[in-house]
């Protein structure tokens, strides 16, 4: 055989060789790449995605679209041909697997965690945009969830409305923590609480909560690697009544990140108008009560989903902009904000054309 094609064929199986054993090796890390986009003013599955009842709403133009981030999941296992591929594509990013799923989260956990992000992003949603409408809205705070194995457990429930903690009245989540902080560990705490059910009877029913109860729990010493502190093992959150009915319609969808679309959605269909002046926005930012927006993760992924989809502009949580800067799709214009105002100010001048008054993204 001669010399060069000996070496030819030498140098082609050990391609083969390497890209073998490329796709045997397994690497720790996962892949984010875009999601798809939904407009929220507009339908998904055949329905609306925002579906309001008990007060008039308007027509509309334009998009306010959502968007998301496809991950791997947390089972799967890229070998090392797919995470090279990943590294060199400019659309993907490639992450370690702990970045997307710490602590050894699994897929149900992760999962599960999404869908109660999505649940309450969308509650602050509603919240957020009716303030802004100067809508009144009641709120009270609630067991949001019940740590397994904890003092709690059994105790108190999900959904439970909490009215004192020690004989002092609790007003927001944040009061139940400090309030239970201020006992040593193995000291008694009393929760004044109206059951779950008792609670969701009385809203069905449309009166006022009649049963309360007193629930005596012994404190615990936190086991995280903060401060050590005594705990009930619950987390607390808020829970409203809404003077009109508001449904967002979207499965498969998970996290708090749409926030700030949503709020903007129904803030924009309870209002006469567009609030796009029909131009084409997409954004992203998880959004609280009071209308902060919050950064997000996966902002790449998220630009170039909104860029591939057609959008013009993209509503970019302030904390995510200088990240988000470093790499600005072609056609597409970062807005930064702040809060539900930033973004209702920032549509008013893309509506009106005014565009050099928009506070872009910049690296610095």
């Amino acid at each position: 055989m001669p010399r060069r094609t000996a070496t030819m064929l030498a140098s082609t199986l050990m391609l083969i060789a390497l890209l073998c054993a490329g796709v045997l090796i397994k690497v720790p890390y996962s892949e984010m790449s875009p999601g798809p986009t939904v407009n929220t003013l507009g339908d998904h599955d055949g329905e609306p995605v925002l579906q309001i009842s008990g007060r008039k709403t308007y027509p509309t133009t334009g998009n306010l679209n959502m968007t998301t981030v496809r991950v791997t999941s947390a089972d799967y296992r890229m070998n090392l041909v797919e995470a090279v591929y990943g590294w060199l594509a400019h659309d993907n990013k490639v992450v370690p697997h702990d970045t997307l799923y710490p602590d050894g989260k699994t897929e149900e956990q992760s999962t599960q965690e999404n869908a109660e992000e999505f649940s309450q992003s969308q509650e602050s949603a509603k919240v957020a945009a009716l303030k802004e409408l100067d809508v009144p809205v009641k709120s009270w705070v609630v067991v949001a969830t019940v740590v397994k194995d904890s003092p709690a457990e059994g105790a108190l429930h999900a959904g439970d409305v909490i009215k004192a903690v020690d004989g002092t009245a609790v007003k927001q989540p944040a009061d139940v923590a400090e309030l239970v902080t201020r006992h040593k560990a193995g000291e008694d705490v009393i929760f004044t609480i109206v059951p779950a059910k008792e609670q969701a009877a009385a809203e069905k029913e449309k009166r006022t909560p009649t049963e309360t109860k007193k629930v005596t729990i012994t404190t615990a010493t936190s086991a995280d690697d903060g401060e050590k502190r005594a705990i009930v093992g619950i987390s607390a959150g808020t829970d409203h009544t809404f003077p009109f009915a508001i449904d967002i319609k979207l499965a498969d969808v998970g996290g708090p990140s749409a926030g700030l679309m949503f709020a903007l959605g129904i803030y924009d269909k309870l209002t006469p108008g567009s609030l796009t002046g029909g131009r084409f926005v997409a954004g992203t930012g998880t959004i609280d009560d009071d209308g902060k927006v919050g950064p997000i993760g996966g902002i790449e992924m998220k630009t170039v989903g909104a860029r591939d989809k057609g959008a013009k502009y993209f509503l970019t949580p302030a904390e995510n902009c200088a990240s988000a800067a470093k790499d600005v799709p072609s056609g597409l214009t970062l807005v930064k904000v702040g809060t539900i105002g930033d973004a209702l100010d920032a549509l008013e001048d893309i509506r009106s054309g005014d565009t050099d008054a928009l506070p872009k993204c910049t690296t610095g």
